[in-house]
C-alpha cells in the first residue's frame, strides 16, 4: 500500500474518526484507525463498538487530485500517535507506505516516521445496515434538534434508557425527547421527504454529541437509517453508526400539564441574565436553587439566599402575568440550560402550582418545549 495525500484533508478525516476511538477498550485493535486504500480513494474508520465513524477521502474532487494512489491496501495504525503525527507534519502533502510486517512509513518533507501497524483483517466489520428504512433531514436542522434536547439526558447510569434521546417518527413528524426525570426537553420537526413506517428508538446522548461535533453547518440533506439495534447517519463522505439503547422509553406525554394556573410572558435574555446573577450566590449550596415570586404590576422577583454566603434579590418586568400569585423554587442550572436551548426573544412560562412541573416555550413557536420540576424548599 502506498499513496500521497493532501495533509489538511487527512487531518480533518482523522479528527472526525478519532471521536469514535477510545483508549478504554477490551479489543486492542480498536485503539487504532483503519485505513483502506482503493482506486477510488481512502476510507478511514474509527470505532469503540458503540459508535463507529467512517470518513471517505475521494481520490479526486471537482477535477482536483486529492490522493495519488500508487498501491491499494489496508492497515490499522495507533490512533493517538497517527493523529499527532499528521497534525505536526511540515508540508502540505503526506506519503504513507506500508512495508512488510505492517511497518508503515509516514513521510512529509524531511520528516519520516516509522510506525508499527496492525493487520486490518483483524479489525471488526462495521454493522451492515439495510437502507430501505431511511428518511432525510437538513444537516443544520438535525444539529438544532440535538442541541435543543441532548443536554437534558441523564448523566446517571441507574436508568440507562434515560441517558439517550427518544426519537419518534409518525407520519411526517419527528419528535425528539430527552429527560433525566428532573426536567424534559422536547422538539418536533416536519420531515420533508417521504417516510416509510414509524419509528420509536433511543439514541445514546453521547453518540449525538459526537455526531453534532463532526457535522458541518449546512442544509445539505443527511440520511437517517434505523434498524433494530443501530442507527446510521449518512452525510457526504461520512458514515456515523451508533448502537441504540435497549428498553422502552417512558411515556412522557402524561408529564406535560394540560392546563396552568399562572402564565408569565417575559423577555428571554433578561430572565436568563437575572437567573444567572441570582445563581452566583446559590452555586455554593449543593442544589443551586433560585426562587421566583410574582408581584403586583407584572413584576417578577428572582432571589436566592445561601445563609453562609449571602442573598440576592432582583426584580424584572414581565410583559404579562395572568392567573394566581405564585412562589416557586427551581434549579438555576436547569432553567438556564432550558432558556439557552429555546429560540426567540420572548418566552411563556406556564405554572401549575408551586410543587408541579412548569413548562417553558418560545412565545411564537410551538415546536418545542422545556419542562422543569420545581425544588421543594422548607
Amino acid at each position: 500500500m502506498k499513496f500521497t495525500i493532501q495533509r489538511d484533508r487527512l487531518v480533518q478525516s482523522v479528527q472526525d474518526v478519532l471521536k469514535a476511538v477510545t483508549s478504554r477498550t477490551t479489543i486492542p485493535i480498536l485503539t487504532g484507525i483503519k485505513l483502506d486504500v482503493t482506486r477510488d480513494g481512502v476510507t478511514l474508520t474509527g470505532s469503540d463498538s458503540d459508535i463507529s465513524i467512517e470518513s471517505f477521502i475521494p481520490a479526486e474532487e471537482e477535477g482536483n487530485e486529492i490522493v495519488e494512489i500508487k498501491d491499494t491496501g489496508k492497515i490499522v495504525l495507533n490512533a493517538r500517535f497517527f493523529s499527532e503525527i499528521v497534525k505536526k507534519l511540515p508540508l502540505n502533502t503526506v506519503e504513507i507506505e506500508v512495508l512488510v510486517n505492517f511497518q508503515t512509513i509516514i513521510r512529509s518533507g524531511k520528516a519520516e516516521f516509522n510506525l508499527n501497524g496492525l493487520d486490518a483483517e483483524e479489525y471488526p466489520h462495521l454493522p451492515q445496515v439495510e437502507e430501505e428504512n431511511s428518511f432525510k433531514l437538513p444537516t443544520d436542522l438535525l444539529k438544532t434538534l440535538i442541541r435543543q434536547t441532548v443536554f437534558a439526558v441523564s448523566a446517571s447510569e441507574t436508568r440507562p434508557i434515560l441517558t439517550g434521546v427518544n426519537l419518534k417518527v409518525e407520519g411526517d413528524e419527528l419528535t425528539c425527547i430527552a429527560t433525566d426525570s428532573h426536567r424534559l426537553a422536547m422538539r418536533k420537526a416536519k420531515i420533508e421527504t417521504e417516510v416509510k413506517g414509524e419509528y420509536n428508538v433511543v439514541i445514546p446522548g453521547k453518540s449525538l454529541n459526537e455526531l453534532s461535533k463532526i457535522l458541518d453547518d449546512n442544509n445539505e440533506p443527511i440520511s437517517i437509517v434505523i434498524t433494530d439495534n443501530q442507527v446510521l447517519f449518512k452525510a457526504k463522505n461520512l458514515l456515523f453508526f451508533s448502537r441504540l439503547l435497549e428498553g422502552n422509553y417512558p411515556d412522557t406525554s402524561r408529564l406535560i400539564p394540560a392546563e396552568s394556573k399562572t402564565d408569565v410572558t417575559v423577555h428571554t435574555k433578561e430572565f436568563l441574565q437575572a437567573i444567572d446573577r441570582a445563581s452566583l450566590l446559590a452555586r455554593e449550596s449543593r442544589n443551586n436553587v433560585v426562587k421566583l415570586s410574582t408581584l403586583e404590576g407584572k413584576v417578577i422577583e428572582i432571589s436566592s439566599n445561601t445563609p453562609e454566603v449571602g442573598k440576592v434579590v432582583e426584580e424584572i418586568q414581565a410583559q404579562s402575568i395572568d392567573g394566581e400569585e405564585l412562589k416557586i423554587s427551581f434549579s438555576a442550572k436547569y432553567v438556564m440550560e432550558a432558556l439557552k436551548a429555546l429560540e426567540g426573544t420572548d418566552i411563556t412560562i406556564n405554572f401549575t402550582g408551586a410543587m408541579r412541573p412548569f413548562v417553558i416555550r418560545s412565545l411564537h413557536d410551538n415546536s418545542m418545549l422545556q419542562l422543569i420540576l420545581p425544588v421543594r424548599t422548607y
